[in-house]
Formats: C-alpha cells, sequence, structure tokens
C-alpha cells in the first residue's frame, strides 16, 4: 500500500510548476515548505503530518534533499 506522503510526493513530482515553486521556497524558508507541502495534501485530500512529510523526505536517496532537511530541522 502506498503511503499518502508518497502519494503526495509523486502528485508534486508530476507538476513542474508547483515543483519549481516548492523549490524556491524551500531555498528561503524551508519550514515554510514543509508547511506548504501539508496545505497541497488537504488540498487534495491527502492528509499528511509534517513529521511524516519530514520522515519520507529522508529516506529518499536525494543529497539536495537532505540538506535540505538539516535547515528544516535548524541546522546550517
Amino acid at each position: 500500500m502506498t503511503s499518502n506522503v508518497q502519494k503526495l510526493y509523486d502528485l508534486i513530482a508530476k507538476d513542474q510548476e508547483k515543483k519549481q515553486n516548492l523549490f524556491r521556497l524551500a531555498l528561503t524558508n524551508p519550514k515554510s515548505a514543509i508547511d506548504q507541502i501539508c496545505k497541497i495534501g488537504n488540498d487534495h485530500n491527502i492528509q499528511v503530518s509534517k513529521e511524516e512529510v519530514i520522515t519520507y523526505l529522508s529516506t529518499l536517496d536525494d543529497e539536495a534533499t537532505k540538506l535540505w532537511l538539516i535547515k528544516v530541522r535548524g541546522g546550517l
């Protein structure tokens, strides 16, 4: 079974504009980007928590995502 976070991630990945907007937001305000991801989920009736998003993203094999998550957690 696919988790809600994975469904949401796949949905965002398919929408280039949404993906770019989140990337720009993440560069300047990473915590706000997490909030926006959750809001997109709510808009599409895919309920996720901030913690679920962070946990899911931390499993991805993507160096840029891992650095961004460090910023979300208050590092860098």
